[in-house]
């Protein structure tokens, strides 16, 4: 058995609305450990994890923690580094229609609003962690991973982005203050740019993947 903590409390960006990521590595079921608690996986999922070079394993190599250690090592410095990520494209496009699905939401009804600006920020996120895995950025797993992309960062201001950022606090944390009308309005209104940076940052992908081969 082997226990990790991973996220926003290994890197340091503790505030107010954190919760701290833990991980337990397990040989089967273990009663000890409740699935709302932790991110319970087998060694078995570890290794195909790592095989696969899937984000989450490249995300617990560069930033996972030792809390404890049955054997006294650490298991996941111990199996070495992921497999190279190889799906940039596949993965930033099935962000891409999560954020097209929240916008077709949002526009249609006005009575999931927060929870389609909480699933704008879920996939902006990741997609952005994506593309800083497929890219020679460095690999960001944090919540302003589209803020830290460079000249790729996404081209909307940091009022705009802390209500998307809002939304899903209040969606998964039930943290914080509702988001006024006003608020919500201002977040819609750079729903296009939104979309405009993800089809440019997918242009970018799929032309380095071609000029590779």
């Amino acid at each position: 058995m082997h226990i990790y903590a991973f996220g926003s409390v290994c890197r340091g960006e503790v505030d107010v609305s954190s919760d701290i990521d833990m991980l337990a590595i397990v040989n089967g079921y273990d009663p000890r450990f409740n699935p709302s608690d932790y991110s319970v996986y087998s060694y078995e999922r570890i290794h195909e994890l790592w095989e696969q070079g899937n984000p989450f394993a490249w995300h617990l190599f560069l930033e996972s923690k030792l809390v404890y250690s049955q054997d006294d090592i650490d298991y996941l410095q111990s199996i070495g580094e992921p497999s190279t990520y190889k799906y940039g494209v596949i993965d930033c496009e099935k962000f891409h229609e999560i954020f097209l699905s929240a916008k077709v939401s949002i526009d249609s009804s006005a009575l999931t609003e927060i929870f389609d600006l909480s699933s704008v920020f879920l996939a902006v996120r990741n997609f952005a962690t994506c593309y800083s895995l497929h890219s020679d950025i460095s690999p960001d797993f944090s919540r302003n991973s589209a803020r830290n992309l460079g000249v790729h960062s996404i081209p909307i201001d940091t009022s705009a982005y802390n209500l998307f950022e809002r939304a899903r606090v209040l969606c998964t944390r039930g943290l914080g203050e509702i988001l006024s009308p006003a608020e919500i309005a201002k977040a819609k209104m750079t729903l296009g740019e939104i979309d405009s940076w993800m089809m440019e940052i997918l242009r970018t992908i799929e032309s380095d993947i071609y000029e590779r081969v």
